[in-house]
């Protein structure tokens, strides 16, 4: 009797579209390694990604608003878990390989450092080389995790992750799938959320986009992932209309949301917390432990720096900062 991925390799022939990408099709990992019996590569790579430091660590990373008080904010965990639920369900009525997206959506964010964009922003000032959440959580994939060893993903896995939001679209249409799903997620989550800490609200959305794409949440993503399945085959678009109000709604969350003081007013303490970290590590490079200065050694004192720093955690962060520059009580 056949093993299970060999069954499951068969059947992806049998039921995905003709422009779904196999995992029997795979141009595979940089490392070679035996196939399991049980899984396909592409179902290894989501179980590795689940099972990562960096997939743990995004519970306490900020989405859009810096330590909210309250428990029914989206952190970075589940805006992944979000975009990850969108993009199997694309993929699935497009009988696209589903294992593959899930892979992709889950790692997206794996780079991304505390306070989201924020922090993203205030380290790419600080340093001498671009730095961006996507290409960093290829490297973590790559070469941070497993304590330097990477987790050898596959091609198409990696390809996904470093695609995901700007620059040329992936190699796969699961790929492209992901980066529409990133979108639609975000779009429709943030804006939730600043109706919630009511940083503005439902009535304050166009009117006009509300009539087409839905008055809440549900019925915009709904519209949204309707459109794209209605209108993909050989690529993964939606319908001109649609696409309209879906940009429309992108400015205004932008205007709206991202550039509202009230919603941002913490942000312009970010890059000093950042900043503060990343002078001391500067003049102290050993805080940072054995396999940072492995890095140091063949990439460079800011490469390692860059990359312990982007690992913290928003509040793991702040304790940095507050050991290094906020003097503590006398203790007798």
């Amino acid at each position: 009797m056949s093993c299970p991925r060999i069954i499951t390799e068969h059947n992806e022939k049998i039921i995905l579209s003709e422009n779904a990408t196999l995992c029997a099709n795979s141009k595979g990992r940089k490392i070679f390694e035996e196939k399991c019996s049980l899984r396909t590569d592409f179902q290894r790579d989501r179980d590795r990604i689940i099972h990562s430091k960096a997939f743990r660590r995004l519970k306490h990373k900020t989405q859009v608003f810096l330590s909210p008080e309250l428990d029914h904010y989206r952190t970075r965990l589940t805006h992944t878990l979000e975009v990850s639920q969108i993009a199997r369900t694309l993929s699935r009525a497009l009988r696209l390989n589903e294992d593959l997206t899930e892979a992709i959506a889950l790692g997206h964010d794996l780079g991304h450092t505390p306070f989201g964009h924020a922090g993203e922003r205030a380290l790419d000032k600080l340093l001498e080389f671009e730095f961006t959440h996507y290409d960093q959580s290829v490297r973590v994939c790559e070469k941070l995790e497993k304590a330097g060893k990477g987790l050898n993903l596959t091609y198409e896995v990696l390809n996904g992750i470093e695609r995901h939001t700007k620059g040329a679209f992936a190699d796969t249409l699961e790929g492209k799938v992901v980066r529409f799903a990133d979108r639609i997620a975000y779009i429709n989550h943030d804006i939730d959320d600043a109706i919630r800490a009511g940083v503005i609200s439902g009535e304050q959305i166009p009117k006009e986009i509300v009539s087409h794409l839905g008055n809440n949440k549900s019925a915009r993503i709904s519209s949204l992932v309707n459109s794209i399945v209605t209108n993909s085959k050989d690529d993964i678009v939606m319908d001109a209309e649609t696409e309209k109000y879906y940009n429309m709604l992108h400015e205004f969350l932008f205007e709206a949301v991202y550039r509202n003081p009230v919603a941002k007013s913490e942000e312009t303490k970010v890059f000093g917390i950042i900043e503060g970290i990343f002078n001391h590590l500067t003049k102290n490079p050993q805080k940072m432990g054995a396999e940072f200065l492995k890095i140091i050694e063949t990439e460079g004192k800011n490469r390692a720096i860059a990359d312990y720093i982007a690992g913290m955690t928003d509040h793991y962060a702040i304790t940095v900062y507050s050991d290094i520059y906020i003097p503590k009580s006398w203790q007798i």
